[in-house]
């Protein structure tokens, strides 16, 4: 019971924060075009707080969570790089001031916030990687494995509609037996990727 609390906490939180890392940059945007007065400090402050708590608790997340936090943390991290720039640019007096473009562009951001949720970040190469040795008895493992492979192709925004439980644990199944019985190994890995916009699973023997 205490597991699944967490599990559902975790997932909540990290809604939560890719939600504050979107309008973190719609709020900059709004600051740099002279739409707001101050930047959003109390946000960034909540996200890095967010950010620090689950950096630490990284022992306690499955596969999929940590994937989908390391993501997270990128373009969170990729931001902040950019934000930090245009500051320092800012403080300097070197950013041209064009308040009709800043109008426009904050009416933009305006609609946007009502409209659908924009489309993800491309990701940047990823990798996790679960050892297997009997499928059938090793279902916590497969569990995690589905669950990274799942938020990967989402991620990447690839259909996930066939993609089943049973229909993973059964190619997991048959990918290890294969395998061990070709190369006569002991263990087998399973391998989620991200590359580019596409999510792969790879299988290979476990040296």
């Amino acid at each position: 019971m205490l597991v699944t609390l967490m599990a559902k906490t975790t997932e909540e939180d990290m809604n939560q924060l890719e939600k504050d890392i979107r309008q973190l940059k719609i709020e900059y945007e709004q600051y740099f075009g002279g739409g707001k007065k101050r930047p959003p400090a109390d946000l960034e402050w909540r996200i890095a707080l967010t950010m620090k708590r689950y950096s630490d608790r990284g022992s306690q997340m499955n596969f999929a969570q940590r994937f989908r936090y390391s993501n997270l943390a990128q373009m969170y991290t990729k931001y902040r790089e950019i934000f930090r720039k245009r500051m320092k640019k800012k403080e300097e007096g070197t950013v041209e001031r064009h308040f009709g473009a800043a109008a426009r562009e904050i009416e933009n951001l305006r609609k946007q916030k009502h409209a659908a949720e924009p489309a993800p970040e491309p990701l940047q190469p990823w990798t996790i990687t679960i050892s297997c040795n009997d499928p059938d008895h090793e279902k916590k493992k497969v569990e995690e494995l589905y669950g990274a492979f799942r938020h990967a192709k989402e991620q990447a925004g690839e259909d996930t509609a066939k993609l089943t439980r049973e229909a993973f644990q059964q190619f997991v199944r048959q990918k290890t037996g294969d395998l061990k019985k070709q190369q006569s190994a002991h263990e087998v890995e399973f391998v989620v990727t991200v590359e580019g916009k596409h999510a792969r699973l790879k299988a290979r023997v476990k040296s």
